[in-house]
């Protein structure tokens, strides 16, 4: 399996690579008011993709701190689990309200 996982990172390195030095032509990226950026193709390309990542990343933060919140708040309300005797069966929150099925 670590040779399998060593191959794909290797492939995804030399095809990465290859990308790089196909991609060398200057490009000129745009702004606005005649403000302009010169750099090598593969460099946009990055800057762009890390920009994305950025983006993604940033746009999930909102929800990421609301589910930890919420996570921290039941922790902090839940009561300690209970203690039983070594062997003894665990009791089950859904016991009474889903008994066991009976047949095929």
């Amino acid at each position: 399996m670590r040779l399998i996982s060593w191959l794909m990172r290797a492939f995804i390195f030399f095809a990465l690579f290859a990308f790089a030095l196909n991609n060398q032509q200057p490009a000129v990226v745009r702004w606005f008011f005649g403000v302009q950026w010169q750099a090598p193709l593969v460099i946009v390309v990055l800057a762009a993709f890390a920009a994305g990542c950025a983006v993604g990343v940033l746009a999930m933060l909102p929800d990421a701190w609301r589910r930890g919140q919420q996570v921290l708040r039941r922790q902090a309300v839940a009561p300690p689990p209970a203690t039983a005797a070594p062997g003894a069966p665990v009791p089950s929150e859904f016991a009474a309200e889903h008994p066991p099925r009976v047949g095929p």
